[in-house]
């Protein structure tokens, strides 16, 4: 099977596994979103969701957040790991959207790369969620499965699965099957024991037909 055959035939068996493809950080406003998927850095989503709810409460618009100090934004973020690169970079990131956005999270891809602390993965990730234009969000689980069904032969630098993705994936498909990947990869396709024999896509994954799964 050809990838581009095969990349049509996984996403329509996890259209019909998943039917509802969602970012699974809550947010309401697209800065509370970038601000998420730093913090979500080493972190689980669901501990963010926990943690930002404290977060927004008391800094509830980009010029609050950007007001505050690195100080004050660790104390809260603490939880998620790595709270004073991820404090920083939140606090530069609503500085410069206050100044050089007027508080608006741009609609732009490179606009966001500009952004502290913001890298393609989050960039993608709001250009699909927020913004609705075609995205590929490149983390450990698109990268796990693509490389386990073949998707992609042996390819771990994000950037380089997103590229070859685009290639292969109608780019109005790529932001929903990314996050079904998410929920695939938690629910079946884990990194340590993958659970090939419940899996709807067995009989087409390279690797459940290597390890005699199909």
């Amino acid at each position: 099977m050809e990838k581009k055959e095969l990349a049509l035939e996984v996403i329509r068996r996890l259209k019909e596994e998943y039917p509802l493809a969602e970012c699974t950080l809550d947010y309401d406003h697209a800065w509370q979103l970038l601000v998420e998927v730093r913090l979500a850095a080493q972190c689980t989503d669901a501990r963010v969701n926990i943690v930002v709810k404290d977060l927004f409460a008391k800094y509830p618009s980009v010029e609050a957040l950007a007001d505050a100090t690195v100080e004050e934004i660790e104390a809260i973020v603490k939880p998620c790991g790595l709270g004073h690169s991820k404090a920083r970079d939140i606090s530069l990131c609503m500085k410069k959207l206050r100044d050089e956005f007027g508080g608006r999270v741009p609609d732009d891809f490179d606009a966001l790369l500009s952004l502290p602390g913001v890298g393609r993965k989050s960039a993608n990730l709001v250009m699909g969620d927020v913004f609705g234009k075609p995205a590929i969000v490149t983390d450990t689980h698109c990268i796990r499965l693509c490389n386990r069904i073949g998707l992609v032969d042996g390819i771990k630098e994000p950037k380089k699965v997103e590229m070859a993705l685009w290639k292969i994936i109608p780019p109005e498909e790529g932001s929903d099957l990314c996050h079904r990947f998410v929920l695939h990869g938690r629910a079946v396709c884990d990194a340590r024991s993958p659970k090939c024999e419940g899996c709807s896509l067995r009989d087409i994954c390279a690797y459940g037909q290597a390890s005699g799964n199909a």
